[in-house]
């Protein structure tokens, strides 16, 4: 696939199986100042398997020229989507390293919006975690006082799949610079983290939240005990 070709593929594609009338509504949900094609989750995970099934993706070098070209090229919002189902493609499993970090960041610091950091935060960012804990744990550390509000929430949720191998020092420490933070998606975050651990160990939820309390933001709070 010559450079350049895999965009217009997909936005071929897309726009072969997209319903136009569902553009509008989809962008007003997501609040997206990029339009969409009015392509739905099941047509787009079709789509993007059918384009990347001729893709040349035997280097990291190639892999990564396609994710970024459909990154950075995007005219629609599904294309984007498109680059993070490319960043999870099963032959690009090996290149899951701390090296694509800056690949990823970029994507987190410039997509900016939930729909896109929190599949890169679980899916991409935790992969590369729990493949290499002691390089990712410093970093996601630097990320939990980063100055750029997606960062940190990436830092809080990317351990949500992990279960009992859930890192509780890491956990909390990044939680703690954003314990008090007044913006939605990072108090979201606590609770949203919280919750999903609660299902390994609700007691121990429970005891963070009693401990911190005072601190804890009342929709942090609330989300962490939901399920409890």
């Amino acid at each position: 696939m010559k450079s350049g070709g895999m965009l217009l593929r997909v936005r071929r594609e897309l726009r072969r199986v997209a319903d136009p009338r569902k553009a509008p509504m989809m962008q007003a949900y997501m609040k997206s100042a990029m339009p969409y094609h009015g392509v739905s989750a099941p047509l787009l995970r079709a789509a993007c398997k059918r384009v990347f099934v001729d893709g040349d993706f035997k280097t990291r070098e190639s892999w990564r020229r396609g994710v970024l070209e459909l990154w950075r090229g995007a005219g629609y919002r599904e294309e984007r989507y498109a680059a993070i189902a490319l960043c999870g493609e099963k032959r690009a499993a090996a290149f899951q390293t701390p090296a694509e970090m800056a690949m990823y960041e970029e994507m987190i610091v410039t997509g900016a919006w939930w729909d896109y950091v929190d599949t890169l935060a679980a899916w991409r960012v935790g992969g590369i975690l729990q493949e290499y804990p002691a390089a990712m744990r410093e970093k996601m550390l630097r990320w939990s006082v980063s100055p750029n509000m997606w960062k940190r929430r990436t830092s809080i949720i990317c351990q949500l799949r992990f279960k009992k191998e859930t890192d509780l020092e890491l956990l909390y420490a990044c939680i703690e610079p954003s314990l008090e933070a007044k913006e939605f998606f990072l108090r979201k975050a606590i609770g949203w983290a919280l919750r999903q651990y609660a299902w390994t160990d609700a007691a121990e939820v429970r005891r963070y939240v009693r401990e911190n309390g005072a601190r804890l933001s009342g929709l942090s709070r609330r989300e962490a005990l939901k399920n409890i």
